[in-house]
């Protein structure tokens, strides 16, 4: 997918750069790869096209930028803003996403997963900040009451985990950075959230577990959030979870899907 195509097939309207930091208790971060065809969703091809699974991700990030912001603002919670980029910061459609939503950006540095997790949190933390969130994108209709209990959960605990329904987990909250919850991890394994659970215990950390939800990895993943947003469409307007954009992503993938 060329860039001049995600720039106007995914961008919504433009909003004022990030504003300048002020003291704030919590940055809460997306973790997000850029929507770039055969790098992201590649668990959905086939029966998707690199394509269709590239746009289907860049949906998601838009969902999730545009979800916090609404969690921040509705529920006035005190968080920064970050998206944590991959492979590059620098990259055309995360330079629109700061640009049009007010968001922070970060590159994602390390080997694998939990050494980017951890580079992260180290940075924030130097930052000044007392609780890191890090979210990632294929929970795009993470209802916004979960950002509320995982901040009042940092008040009182050391870690806190949003369970995925397949053994990992969607979202981390930490007071402070701990590199062992992020090492010797089978990620991509339905072992992640019992051994980072394991990880906390063992290093004395209390954990408290926010929401379960499922994220979007797979084709059964995927036809369980088509059914979702059938559902969501009987709904009135004002009360619709899935965006436009994303509800008209999905309507278009079932429609293919009966062919393939």
């Amino acid at each position: 997918m060329k860039e001049t195509n995600l720039k106007n097939r995914l961008a919504p309207s433009p909003s004022p750069h990030p504003p300048p930091l002020t003291p704030h208790p919590t940055a809460l971060v997306i973790f997000a790869k850029a929507p770039i065809p055969g790098e992201v969703k590649t668990r959905l091809c086939p029966p998707l096209t690199p394509d269709e699974a590239a746009t289907l991700h860049g949906s998601f990030v838009l969902d999730m930028l545009e979800r916090t912001k609404l969690a921040v603002a509705k529920l006035q919670l005190p968080f920064h803003r970050y998206l944590a980029c991959a492979p590059s910061s620098g990259l055309v459609f995360f330079k629109i996403m700061e640009e049009r939503h007010g968001v922070r950006l970060l590159d994602q540095v390390g080997e694998d997963l939990g050494q980017r997790l951890h580079h992260t949190c180290v940075d924030l933390f130097a930052k000044g900040y007392k609780h890191v969130i890090l979210v990632g994108t294929d929970v795009p209709t993470l209802p916004l009451s979960v950002y509320q209990e995982a901040f009042a959960m940092l008040s009182r605990s050391d870690v806190v985990l949003g369970p995925a329904l397949d053994g990992g987990y969607y979202l981390i909250g930490l007071t402070k950075s701990a590199e062992q919850l992020f090492t010797g991890v089978p990620w991509s394994t339905d072992q992640v959230l019992a051994v980072t659970q394991h990880k906390a215990k063992a290093l004395g950390l209390s954990v408290e577990i926010t929401t379960a939800w499922r994220d979007v990895d797979t084709i059964a993943d995927l036809q369980w959030l088509i059914t979702e947003c059938r559902e969501d469409n009987r709904k009135p307007k004002q009360d619709r979870t899935f965006s436009i954009r994303t509800a008209g992503a999905l309507q278009l993938l079932a429609d293919r899907l009966k062919t393939r």
